[in-house]
């Protein structure tokens, strides 16, 4: 494991902010010289530390403007008596072409989905017809998001 500086900080906090920055756009706002800024980028990719570049979207605007926390209950057995885990479940779940995100959480319940859908009729389709027949899901209950801050 590579141990992070502050300056290693620094990249990734301009990096969560903006993924698109160039190494010298960030030179220039940090004042660390741009081949540093290059190989310590490349450093932390490398080790693991930064494992992805991604887009952050405007739901609203690609019709998928409804957002709900579904935290769910695992059944450990199939339909067919077979033993099933969290991970699998959260697998499966994860394929989902709706789903943000899954975590398996201690607690109550097993697993938390994150959902980005069109609306109220989409969201209920979705837990009813896809969520709820998805091997290993025994129990749901749904938290619509009103606003993110």
């Amino acid at each position: 494991m590579i141990q992070l500086d502050d300056k290693d900080y620094r990249i990734l906090a301009l990096l969560r902010e903006n993924a698109r920055l160039t190494t010298g756009e960030m030179a220039k706002e940090l004042g660390i010289a741009q081949t540093t800024i290059h190989n310590r980028i490349k450093r932390m990719r490398e080790s693991g530390i930064i494992k992805r570049f991604t887009v952050d979207l405007d739901r609203k605007k690609i019709g998928r403007g409804l957002v709900a926390y579904i935290l769910c209950t695992v059944s450990y057995h199939t339909s067919r008596g077979q033993k099933i885990d969290q991970y699998e479940v959260a697998r499966l779940v994860k394929t989902l072409p709706e789903v943000e995100e899954v975590s398996i959480v201690t607690g109550e319940n097993d697993i938390i989905v994150k959902v980005a859908l069109r609306d109220v009729d989409e969201l209920n389709d979705f837990i009813i017809y896809k969520l709820r027949n998805t091997e290993g899901i025994e129990k749901t209950r749904t938290s619509v998001v009103l606003s993110e801050v």
